[in-house]
């Protein structure tokens, strides 16, 4: 059945909330990601896959703590064109930074590249997941919204409902088309457009959430047929671009790195 999804807050609520995306949406990222890198590259990955975490046959995932999400709206407003691209500049403008999401990802990103120059295959392994999981979770509306959890417009739960819910409904019909790895000539600058590009979907999402919500007095079968038929485009889109950095980000580190011959 689509869903024996039946939504149990209680359980959810137990559990740690970073406003990124579930496992069933990493997992779907990441096997895209391989799929847009060029030549070389991809056969790498594709050879190395199961040594990622969170593509291996009995994927893991690490904690994901609430530094790992970045609710912009609380101190810019869009299109956040006077954002910093540096944590160290941010907050000496500032003063503390509403998450780290982004910060995350720059340092990521750097861990990557030096494990490339050092052709250290598991770093570069691990490294790569490490910054997939933040990409990902980076392309989340929920992630970069002080409203993650619909709380401000009473739709608490919103969340898990379409970060972890929603991917698992749409499991068989979860089919990505990235666009394939380009070279990042700012790959600082890159989560500013990431950024923008993430937070458009905010209001489409919950938008979404109450048509598909209209009409259904509670979180059943019904609910995510209609949350599909609203969101699940927005989770295809999401997640396709999520892919596409990704394998951008790792294409870019490889060639920062003098593009090392990898075995």
């Amino acid at each position: 059945m689509l869903l024996r999804i039946a939504f149990g807050l209680s359980l959810l609520g137990a559990a740690p909330v970073a406003f990124g995306f579930g496992p069933t949406a990493h997992q779907a990222v990441g096997a895209e990601a391989i799929e847009a890198l060029p030549g070389g590259l991809k056969s790498f990955y594709k050879a190395n896959r199961l040594e990622m975490g969170s593509l291996a046959l009995e994927p893991s995932f690490p904690d994901e703590g609430s530094e790992r999400r970045f609710p912009i709206d609380r101190v810019l407003a869009f299109p956040f064109l006077d954002l910093e691209t540096s944590e160290k500049e941010y907050v000496a403008h500032r003063g503390a930074s509403p998450g780290r999401l982004p910060w995350l990802i720059q340092e990521s990103y750097g861990r990557l590249v030096e494990a490339f120059k050092a052709r250290d295959k598991a770093k570069v392994l691990s490294e790569s997941d490490m910054l997939l999981g933040l990409v990902t979770d980076f392309s989340n509306p929920l992630a970069v919204t002080d409203n993650a959890d619909g709380q401000k417009t009473e739709m608490h739960g919103l969340w898990a409902r379409f970060s972890i819910k929603l991917p698992e409904a749409m499991q068989r019909r979860l089919k990505l088309e990235a666009e394939a790895a380009r070279f990042l000539d700012a790959p600082d600058r890159q989560l500013l457009w990431m950024l923008v590009g993430t937070y458009v979907w905010v209001d489409n999402l919950l938008y979404a959430e109450a048509l598909a919500k209209r009409g259904q007095t509670g979180y059943g079968e019904r609910y995510f047929e209609a949350l599909e038929v609203r969101a699940g485009p927005i989770l295809r889109d999401r997640l396709a671009q999520a892919a596409t950095d990704a394998a951008s980000y790792w294409y870019t580190a490889w060639t920062n790195a003098g593009r090392p011959d990898l075995k």
